[in-house]
C-alpha cells in the first residue's frame, strides 16, 4: 500500500510538471528564443513546482502553528521579510537555475569523463537485490546517507573559521521563523550544494530522487526553524529533529560555541535525525527556549547587515578577512 501511494504521488507530480511545462514554460522558451534549452527547462519546471508546493505548505500549515504557540512575539517584521526573499530565491528555482548552468554542469562533465575512463559509480539501489530495488526502501537509505552528509557539512560550517564567516549569517537572525531556513550566504549555499551533488552522483541518486530528498529536507528545516513552541517528547526528540532541538542550535552561547568557551563548536547539527548528534556527543536535549543569534552581535555590536545585499557583502568580507572572522 505504501509503495502504491509513493507511485501515485510520483505520477501525480509528473503529470503536474508536464502540464506546467507544456502550457507555460514551452511557450515562454520559444518566445524568448530559447527552444534549444527545453531539456534544462523541463528539469527547472520540476524544481519550480516543488518550490510552489512548499511555499503553499509553509503558508497553510506551518504559519498557523507559529501563530498558535509562538516562542516569542514578532518584533522585527522587516528582518523576516528579508528571509522571505531568500526563501523565494531558492524555492522558485532561481538558485537551482544558476547552479545548473555553472557548477552542476561542470560536475556532470567531470563525471562523464570519469565514466568514459571506466570509473565505477556505486549504486545503492543494487546493494541488496530484492530489497533496495523497492522504491521506498532505497529512498529511505538515500535519505539517511544524505542526512549524515548534511550533519558533516554542518559540523564543518561551525568548525572552520572561514566557513563559519559565511554560515554565521544564518545564525545572525534573532527573530527566527519558518522563513529562516534559506537565510544563508550564497557562497555557503554553493559549497553545500556542490558537496550534495557530488555525493548524489557517487551513490547513484536519480534526478527525481534527488529533488525529493532536497524537498523533504527543506520542508523539515522550515518546520524546525519555526517560531513554534514544540518538542516531540523524550523519545520523539531522539528520533526526529524538533523545533525545540533546533532552536537550541541557534541559541546564543550554545549552538555555535564549545562548552564553556568562546570558540567554534556547538550542538544539535542534525538536519532530519538527531542520531548523529547522539553518536558524536553533540546533542543537547535541554527543555528550554533561549534567545537566538550570534554572541558578537550582543557583546561587540557586529553588524551582519539588514538587507539582502548588505548581508551578502558583509559575509564575503568576513570570509576574505585574514582570520576568516573580521
Amino acid at each position: 500500500m505504501f509503495t502504491s501511494l509513493i507511485e501515485w504521488l510520483t505520477d501525480a507530480f509528473a503529470g503536474m510538471q508536464t502540464l506546467l511545462f507544456e502550457s507555460l514554460i514551452v511557450p515562454m522558451a520559444f518566445a524568448m528564443g530559447a527552444g534549444n534549452l527545453l531539456e534544462v527547462a523541463f528539469e527547472g519546471t520540476g524544481w519550480l513546482l516543488v518550490g510552489i508546493l512548499q511555499i503553499v505548505l509553509l503558508i497553510v500549515v506551518i504559519s498557523p502553528l507559529e501563530k498558535w504557540r509562538p516562542v516569542e512575539p514578532v518584533t522585527e517584521p522587516n528582518a523576516i521579510k528579508v528571509d522571505v526573499i531568500y526563501t523565494f530565491i531558492h524555492r522558485l528555482g532561481l538558485f537551482s537555475l544558476v547552479m545548473f548552468f555553472t557548477f552542476d554542469n561542470a560536475v556532470e562533465t567531470a563525471f562523464g569523463m570519469l565514466r568514459s575512463q571506466g570509473f565505477p559509480t556505486f549504486n545503492i539501489d543494487a546493494l541488496w537485490p530484492g530489497i533496495t530495488d523497492i522504491a521506498w526502501v532505497s529512498f529511505l537509505i538515500y535519505l539517511i546517507v544524505f542526512d549524515f552528509v548534511h550533519y558533516l557539512i554542518h559540523r564543518g560550517q561551525h568548525q572552520f573559521n572561514r566557513w563559519w564567516a559565511l554560515h554565521s549569517l544564518h545564525h545572525s537572525q534573532r527573530q527566527m521563523t519558518l522563513w529562516t531556513d534559506n537565510r544563508n550566504h550564497l557562497l555557503d549555499d554553493v559549497m553545500t550544494a556542490l558537496v550534495l551533488t557530488v555525493v548524489a552522483k557517487l551513490i547513484g541518486v536519480g534526478p527525481g530522487q534527488f529533488v525529493a530528498l532536497v524537498a523533504l529536507s527543506q520542508l523539515s528545516e522550515n518546520f524546525q526553524h519555526a517560531n513554534f513552541r514544540c518538542s516531540f517528547g523524550w523519545l520523539g526528540d531522539r528520533l526526529l529533529v524538533s523545533p525545540r532541538f533546533h532552536r537550541l542550535h541557534h541559541a546564543i552561547g550554545i549552538g555555535h560555541e564549545s562548552a564553556g568557551r568562546k570558540t567554534l563548536g556547538g550542538h544539535n547539527f542534525g538536519v532530519l535525525f538527531p542520531w548523529w548528534d547522539m553518536l558524536f556527543k553533540t546533542a543537547d536535549f535541554s527543555n528550554r527556549y533561549d534567545p537566538t543569534g550570534v554572541r558578537d552581535q550582543i557583546e561587540e555590536g557586529r553588524d551582519y547587515g539588514q538587507g539582502f545585499w548588505a548581508q551578502q557583502i558583509f559575509g564575503l568580507k568576513r570570509f576574505l578577512a585574514k582570520d576568516g572572522a573580521s
